[in-house]
C-alpha cells in the first residue's frame, strides 16, 4: 500500500493518489471532510485558512460508498486559485508581478516572483538544488499546504484501523513555553474535548495559558513552535519488524512524522528522559493473565520494542519548530543583488501545532495500516479480518480498549 500526492500550495487543486487499498471498506465522504476541517483549526492560524474550507472529491476507487480494490484518486481544490490562475498557470506566463489578495476587507500584495529566500524554509536550498533564481517554484511545493493531501489520505487509514478497534489521536503538550508534559492515550470523550479547545490542549487552564503567550507572539512579531502528542490504542502486538532496518515500526512512524513540515524531533515514550533513568526503572516489566494475556504495567518505551508493537497503546511526542516565515522579515539575501535583504513575507500562522498533531494523526495512522496489512493482508476487509481475529487467539492478546 501506498499514496503519492501532488499540487502546489496557490495551484488549481492538490491531488492524491491512494494504491493498494483493500475493498469492501465503507468510506462516507463527511468523515474525510471532518478531518480537513480538523487541520484547518487552530488558534494563531494565517488568513489563508479564512479563504480555504477544504472538502475533499473522490474521482476513483470508491463505488457507491465502498472502496472496491482499485487505486483511490482524491481531489482537494484550493479556493484562492482565481486569483493565482495567471502567475500559477502551467503554460503561459503573463508578466504578473503582484497577486492582489483581500482578507477581512484589507488589500494584500504578494509577489509574484520571489527572490529573497527565508531562513528555516525550503526556499534557497530548492532554489540551489533546481537551478531557480525565482524561489516561487520552491515555495508553492514546499508549503505545508500539500499536507491537506495528506491528511485526506490518512482518513481513509483510519478508517480502516476503526474496523480492527484501532483509534488514532492527538493534543497539543506545549507551545511555546505554555503546556505541560501530560503523556497519555485519551478516551474518545477526551478527545472530543481537545478537538473543541481553539489549541487542541487538553486542560482548560492549559488553553488559556497558550492563547496567552500566541497573543504576545502576535504584538511581538513573533511565531511559535511546540509539542504534541499522537497515541494510538487497540494496537495489537507483532506489527513492524526487528529483521531488518526499514521495516522497524517505530523507525518507519519517526521518518513519518518527521517528513511534516517544520518537525524537528520525535520520541517514543519516556525518550530522552530515559538517558536519565537508570535500567532497572527505564525498562517495562512483563506480565500474564488468563484474561489479558501478556501485558505490561508501565508504557515507558511507547508501545514500540524491537521495532515492533507491543501490544500496549502507541504514545509518540513531536517537537515542531516556530513558523519560518516572520512578518518583520528575517536577514536574508537577494538571489539576484546577492545583496543584504530582509526576507520574503508569505501569507503565514503565527502557530501551526495543533494543526501538526493532525497531519501527524494521519501519517501515523498511515504507517500502522501499511504495517497491519503486511500482518494481515488480503485483498478485502473481510479476508483481513479473518486473519486478524486467527491471530488474537494465537497470541493470547486480547482487545484492552475497556
Amino acid at each position: 500500500m501506498r499514496f503519492l500526492t501532488s499540487g502546489e500550495s496557490h495551484g488549481q487543486a492538490l491531488i492524491a493518489i491512494i494504491e493498494g487499498f483493500p475493498a469492501k471498506l465503507r468510506v462516507k465522504k463527511e468523515e474525510i471532510d471532518q478531518e480537513l476541517a480538523r487541520r484547518q483549526l487552530g488558534y494563531g492560524r494565517g488568513g489563508r485558512m479564512k479563504v480555504e474550507k477544504d472538502q475533499v472529491e473522490i474521482l476513483s476507487g470508491l463505488r457507491q460508498g465502498m472502496t472496491i480494490g482499485s487505486p483511490i484518486a482524491l481531489r482537494i481544490s484550493n479556493r484562492d486559485w482565481p486569483h493565482w490562475s495567471k502567475v500559477m498557470s502551467p503554460f503561459e506566463g503573463t508578466g504578473q508581478e503582484e497577486v492582489e489578495i483581500k482578507e477581512d476587507s484589507v488589500l494584500n500584495r504578494l509577489k509574484a516572483e520571489v527572490t529573497a529566500p527565508r531562513p528555516g524554509h525550503a526556499d534557497l536550498n530548492g532554489a540551489l538544488k533546481y537551478g531557480f533564481n525565482d524561489l516561487r517554484n520552491i515555495i508553492e511545493r514546499g508549503s505545508a499546504r500539500e499536507t491537506a493531501a495528506r491528511v485526506g489520505v490518512g482518513a481513509f487509514a483510519k478508517i480502516l484501523l476503526r474496523e480492527f478497534g484501532i483509534m488514532v489521536g492527538s493534543y497539543v503538550l506545549k507551545i511555546g513555553t505554555a503546556g505541560s508534559t501530560f503523556l497519555s492515550p485519551l478516551t474518545i470523550e477526551e478527545q472530543q474535548k481537545v478537538d473543541e479547545s481553539p489549541v487542541r490542549a487538553l486542560n482548560p487552564e492549559v488553553t488559556e495559558e497558550m492563547i496567552k503567550v500566541i497573543d504576545q507572539a502576535k504584538k511581538k512579531g513573533e511565531t511559535l513552535g511546540g509539542i504534541f502528542a499522537i497515541y494510538a490504542t487497540g494496537l495489537p502486538p507483532g506489527l513492524g519488524s526487528h529483521v531488518h532496518w526499514d521495516r522497524r515500526l517505530d523507525g518507519r512512524l519517526a521518518q513519518a512524522v518527521i517528513s511534516i513540515p517544520g518537525i524537528k524531533g520525535v520520541e517514543f515514550g519516556l525518550g530522552f528522559d530515559l538517558a536519565e533513568t537508570p535500567g532497572s526503572q527505564a525498562h517495562d516489566p512483563i506480565n500474564y493473565t488468563p484474561e489479558r494475556g501478556f501485558f505490561r504495567e508501565k508504557n515507558n518505551a511507547g508501545g514500540v520494542e524491537g521495532g515492533i508493537s507491543n501490544g500496549e497503546p502507541l504514545l509518540l511526542t513531536a517537537v515542531m519548530k516556530p513558523i519560518p516565515t516572520l512578518y518583520q522579515g528575517l536577514p536574508s539575501v537577494d538571489l539576484k543583488t546577492l545583496k543584504p535583504v530582509r526576507a520574503t513575507v508569505e501569507r503565514s500562522d503565527l502557530t501551526a501545532v495543533p494543526a501538526a498533531g493532525v497531519v501527524a494523526e494521519a501519517m501515523v495512522a498511515w504507517i500502522l495500516a501499511e504495517a497491519f496489512l503486511e500482518k494481515f493482508g488480503g485483498d478485502s476487509v473481510p479476508e483481513i479480518m479473518r486473519a486478524w481475529c486467527h491471530y488474537q487467539g494465537g497470541v493470547r492478546w486480547k482487545d484492552k480498549r475497556d
